[in-house]
């Protein structure tokens, strides 16, 4: 199904609708299908995917109260409390939402409201492992993962057909064999659970070492400046070109692609099996009148508009010490840590040599994502999605332009650039292919977001409009930081 032509639909009945709502007689039993709250997680605020549920639900007849984003329990219960709803929605993208989630669930049950709300769930960070398993353990009530708007709206129309006694016979075939499968998953996971535990207990104990093996001579690369560097009002043009289509269309856009032979397409921008961006735009399906890739490019001088801002920061070499980062090593594998990949101090000093951290810190502002917010609420569905895509899009399309950047200004010895040895293709800038990585805090090797605090203490990024809010994001949504290192062997791992 595709996404954006859905949105279209729904923009037109919401129109027709709204003509022909004053000539309708209202009764008592006008109250819809049904009602929900949606909200975006407590100190999550990202709201693409809660908005588009809204969308779907509320075009399909349900009464959706959308109370927005870095929501507390205390107020997704308030309004669930105060509107009769009979589910609750609940969405976050962050890695951090999901555990929020856990502990929303659970104060619900304290509050003896587990049995009252069925709940979804949905977001990037969740699986439906996780929520199958996991949280329906912990839960006390019905709760349901919604991989994404059509998933969620096919969950309602069950939960409010079961609330009308019109839900399927429990004796026949389809329901027997969903509950079997619901036993199977359940007894899998126990089973994995106590094999798990049963290993850990019998392992040998681990030993760490200080440092893996990674090698600790390499070529350290001299910086073009000490101190902060503000750049803004760069052309959209000038790193436009650096934009992840695949990821545009696929994920943000939510386009559709048929398979072909010997081509692998699973509808997300993270695929790395799928064809050249270029093949993939002339392969969506229904692709409408000017098609995707030139409606991108329409919207693109409405983010011309905007402000637009960089920032990159190197320490100087013998400053006092502001703040430490100390990065997490694996516990298995090769045990590394970001800090492999960093000269050693004194040995660097041994050698009249030192090693640099560049930050980086971009945003497109504030504006964009209120025009995305305007078009929501003007019921433009289709250009809020297709807006709010492109401006996700751009912000890493930035980021990676002044990646860029930072690799053609960091000198290695003899005079070579670290962007000497970067390849031509774009696409294998989003395959990594270049000399060293970029790292952002959250992820991977680097999860404590503790640690962008720090960060924004160096960088200062409120002179062009970033802030850092209680919950470590960075506001405006359309914002990125990163730091880069070029150890030949540095690259993204877990901890």
């Amino acid at each position: 199904m595709q996404l954006p032509f859905v949105l279209q639909s729904a923009e037109v009945m919401k129109a027709a609708v709204a003509y022909l709502e004053p000539h309708m007689e209202k009764s008592d039993d006008d109250a819809g299908k049904g009602r929900i709250v949606l909200a975006t997680v407590k100190g999550d605020v990202h709201d693409i995917g809660k908005n588009l549920v809204d969308i779907i639900l509320s075009n399909n007849g349900y009464e959706v109260v959308n109370i927005g984003i870095k929501q507390p329990i205390a107020a997704i219960v308030e309004a669930a409390e105060d509107k009769h709803a009979d589910v609750i929605g609940m969405s976050g993208l962050l890695v951090k939402s999901t555990v929020v989630m856990k502990e929303n669930l659970e104060e619900l049950n304290t509050r003896g409201l587990g049995e009252k709300y069925p709940v979804l769930l949905g977001g990037a960070a969740l699986t439906r492992a996780y929520v199958e398993t996991d949280l329906a353990e912990v839960y006390a009530g019905e709760v349901s993962y919604a991989r994404d708007a059509f998933e969620g709206l096919r969950l309602m129309d069950d939960i409010m057909a079961t609330k009308r006694g019109e839900g399927p016979d429990p004796n026949s075939p389809e329901a027997i064999a969903a509950a079997e499968k619901a036993r199977e998953r359940k007894e899998r996971h126990a089973r994995s659970k106590r094999i798990a535990e049963k290993r850990k207990a019998e392992a040998a104990p681990i030993v760490v070492p200080d440092r893996s093996d990674v090698a600790p001579d390499f070529e350290v690369a001299a910086p073009p400046f000490w101190g902060t560097r503000i750049v803004r009002g760069v052309a959209v043009n000038e790193f436009a070109p650096l934009m992840d289509e695949r990821a545009l269309f696929f994920g943000q856009w939510a386009c559709a692609a048929p398979a072909r032979r010997g081509t692998v397409v699973r509808g997300t921008g993270g695929d790395r099996g799928t064809p050249p961006a270029a093949l993939l735009a002339r392969q969506v399906e229904g692709r409408p009148d000017p098609g995707p890739r030139r409606r991108g490019l329409r919207l693109l001088p409405r983010c011309e508009s905007r402000e637009r801002h960089r920032r990159a920061g190197v320490p100087e070499p013998d400053a006092p010490v502001r703040h430490s980062f100390e990065f997490p090593r694996q516990q298995r594998g090769r045990f590394l840590a970001i800090s492999d990949f960093i000269r050693d101090r004194d040995t660097a000093r041994a050698r009249g040599q030192v090693d640099v951290l560049p930050f980086q810190l971009v945003t497109m502002g504030q504006p964009i994502a209120d025009a995305a917010n305007e078009l929501f609420a003007a019921n433009v569905y289709r250009e809020y999605l297709e807006l709010h895509g492109i401006g996700v899009q751009l912000t890493e399309a930035l980021a990676e332009y002044w990646h860029q950047r930072v690799r053609q200004e960091l000198i290695l010895p003899g005079g070579r650039k670290v962007a000497d040895a970067d390849p031509h293709a774009v696409t294998d800038f989003f395959d990594l292919k270049y000399l060293g990585a970029r790292y952002s805090f959250g992820y991977g090797a680097c999860p404590d977001l503790e640690d962008r605090a720090k960060m924004v203490d160096l960088l200062q990024p409120e002179r062009i409009g970033v802030e850092l809010s209680e919950e470590l994001q960075l506001h405006p949504e359309q914002s990125t930081d990163a730091f880069v290192l070029t150890h030949p062997e540095a690259k993204y791992f877990n901890t």
